[in-house]
């Protein structure tokens, strides 16, 4: 599913991202002109990467909202073991593959895919997951339900929640503990562990 984004002032080019940190720091990655399309601010990405850095070599990491793929590149360039990318517009889940291919990012898949109906199967744990679906579909709390209920994390995961201050905050699992929360623009983000 693409993100739903809002560009404007100090976004920078409306159809880049560009990688933070890592091996791949600097480059710049296009992603398609979809209607509402919002890559993770460059200065929120930059917490959140120092809150993970240290937990970031080797580790497994799922996007299941990828849109632009900021988050799963940054990852994969700060050296996570493995990112799988869930998108399910096609125009945008092709280019997330190019933009791999491009990167020769060998860690990284790509699949086009609805990633509610994706979460309701049982899977194999990631220790990061990043949660940043589309704000005014609501999602948050039913993918987080489902990550926990159909073995989507490992144990000491890091899962990372982005929603809109001004829509309701996301119903969390009673076991999750808050680690780190922030706020940026019209943005809430926050880091949460089991």
């Amino acid at each position: 599913m693409a993100k739903r984004r809002r560009s404007g002032p100090g976004s920078g080019h409306s159809n880049q991202i560009r990688i933070i940190g890592g091996v791949h720091r600097g480059r710049r990655l296009p992603f398609p002109d979809s209607p509402g399309l919002r890559p993770t601010a460059d200065r929120t990405r930059e917490t959140l990467f120092n809150w993970l850095q240290p937990l970031l070599p080797g580790a497994r990491c799922l996007d299941p909202f990828a849109g632009s793929g900021a988050l799963g590149f940054e990852a994969a360039s700060r050296g996570a073991g493995q990112v799988t990318l869930l998108e399910q517009n096609r125009q945008v889940a092709e280019q997330l593959e190019a933009n791999r291919a491009l990167l020769a990012l060998s860690q990284v898949d790509v699949h086009q895919a609805n990633a509610v109906d994706w979460l309701e199967r049982s899977a194999e744990p990631f220790d990061i997951v990043f949660l940043d679906p589309p704000f005014a579909d609501q999602l948050l709390g039913d993918c987080c339900e489902k990550l926990e209920r159909n073995g989507w994390l490992a144990d000491d995961p890091r899962i990372y929640l982005e929603w809109d201050l001004h829509g309701p905050a996301p119903s969390i699992p009673g076991n999750w503990v808050l680690l780190k929360e922030k706020r940026a623009g019209q943005v809430a983000f926050a880091l949460y562990t089991r």
